[in-house]
């Protein structure tokens, strides 16, 4: 497929920035759609079913983490967000919320769209046949059924937690370096990116470990990086 077959839906209420995202992408091929507010961004999702989104948190009509949970209810399009916004709480929000990624302004150009490569190749490509259900700490997961329970009923994971999940699954038992995970979950473009990484681990661990604050399933390397191992 190529990326003039691309539809990408751009929610940002600066026109001027809608303007420069317009000329970047159309200049890679994409075709954009726009939208200026959460409710036109909604509009656009259901009825014209663009192939990514790139969202910015602070819309006019609404939030923007509010628009990410409220598409995440009818759809999987691989969602952007690119935002003024660079505290760690608001990125782990809206990654929890079902962002696949997300970018600080200002942006570079070039790694915005590796960002939207990025995604629209992990929704296209189908990956390795997933493990039937497995325990892992306080949870048993099934990943072909993107399903978590634990004791008290089925638990909420993330699109990006099943991809780390699914990661260090594959090497159970042995040390999964920090720019292995980085590159298989989240692409290109995020090699120093780190702390967004302890971020999920942190919250991954707060959903699977029987004491979060004393891991025992998903352990830190030091200096290289995790291991998956009960």
């Amino acid at each position: 497929m190529t990326q003039a077959m691309f539809r990408v839906l751009v929610v940002e209420d600066d026109a001027a920035i809608r303007r420069v995202l317009r000329v970047l992408l159309e200049s890679e091929g994409y075709r954009v759609a726009e939208a200026e507010n959460a409710q036109r961004a909604l509009v656009e999702a259901r009825s014209n079913r663009p192939d990514v989104m790139l969202v910015d948190l602070g819309l006019p009509d609404r939030d923007g983490q509010a628009l990410i949970r409220d598409v995440r209810a009818f759809s999987a399009v691989p969602i952007v967000v690119l935002s003024a916004r660079s505290a760690e709480a608001e990125m782990v929000t809206a990654l929890d919320g079902g962002a696949d990624d997300y970018v600080v302004k200002p942006f570079q150009a070039g790694l915005l769209l590796a960002r939207v490569r990025a995604a629209l190749r992990r929704q296209a490509r189908p990956g390795p046949a997933p493990p039937g259900p497995v325990t892992v700490g306080r949870l048993t997961i099934d990943l072909s059924r993107r399903e978590a329970h634990g004791a008290d009923g089925p638990e909420h994971l993330t699109p990006v937690e099943f991809r780390l999940l699914q990661c260090l699954l594959r090497k159970r038992g042995f040390v999964v370096t920090r720019a292995e995970i980085i590159r298989e979950v989240w692409g290109p473009g995020h090699d120093e990116d780190t702390r967004g990484l302890r971020a999920y681990v942190r919250n991954l661990r707060r959903k699977i470990e029987p004491d979060p604050n004393q891991p025992s399933v998903l352990r830190t390397e030091a200096g290289v990086g995790y291991r998956l191992g009960d």
